[in-house]
């Protein structure tokens, strides 16, 4: 072979492969949801990210607290920065088949490790967020299986029972052996 033809096939190879690999990654595009055939959604998990706090836990926290009481209360930050050392921020979101997504953000400042500043969203009670969480549940409704006379009228009336039917023996009293006896 000589190297104008080697130098070809690799050419051709690496071209497909550059031209090929998009189109083989674009069935990675969303790794957390299943398709059928007809590609309508299946099933999508329930995300759930970072720490939840709830509004009693955003009141429990007092200006001047030190950073080991905030951590008692709120558990470890979500986010706390090397280049930020002064500041800790919990962010909380969930997303579930059913339910509109949910994000709440909670930021602290300290300074001198004591607790100098407090952002956050409008975060819901401990209740609240757990109704947030029951999307709403459609109730089946059975069927009302009720034939009306008229509608009973379409069959005809049979008195006697089928005489096709034949009587069935009996069932034996004793069943051979599963196994041969010279085990």
């Amino acid at each position: 072979m000589t190297d104008y033809q080697s130098f070809r096939i690799s050419s051709v190879l690496g071209l497909a492969l550059l031209v090929g690999t998009p189109f083989s990654l674009t069935g990675c595009a969303n790794p957390f949801a299943s398709f059928d055939l007809t590609g309508g959604l299946l099933y999508k998990p329930e995300i759930v990210q970072g720490n939840f706090v709830s509004n009693e836990q955003r009141q429990a926290l007092k200006m001047g607290m030190p950073r080991a009481q905030v951590k008692d209360i709120l558990g470890t930050p979500l986010m706390a920065s090397v280049f930020h050392a002064d500041r800790w921020d919990y962010v909380f979101t969930i997303r579930r088949q059913g339910v509109a997504p949910q994000s709440f953000k909670l930021s602290l400042k300290f300074n001198a490790d004591v607790l100098s500043a407090i952002e956050s969203d409008d975060l819901p009670s401990e209740n609240e967020f757990v109704k947030r969480l029951v999307g709403e549940k459609k109730t089946f409704q059975p069927p009302f299986l009720q034939a009306s006379e008229e509608d009973l009228r379409k069959y005809p009336a049979s008195n006697s029972a089928p005489s096709s039917v034949a009587p069935q023996a009996p069932l034996p009293a004793s069943y051979p052996p599963l196994e041969p006896a010279g085990r």
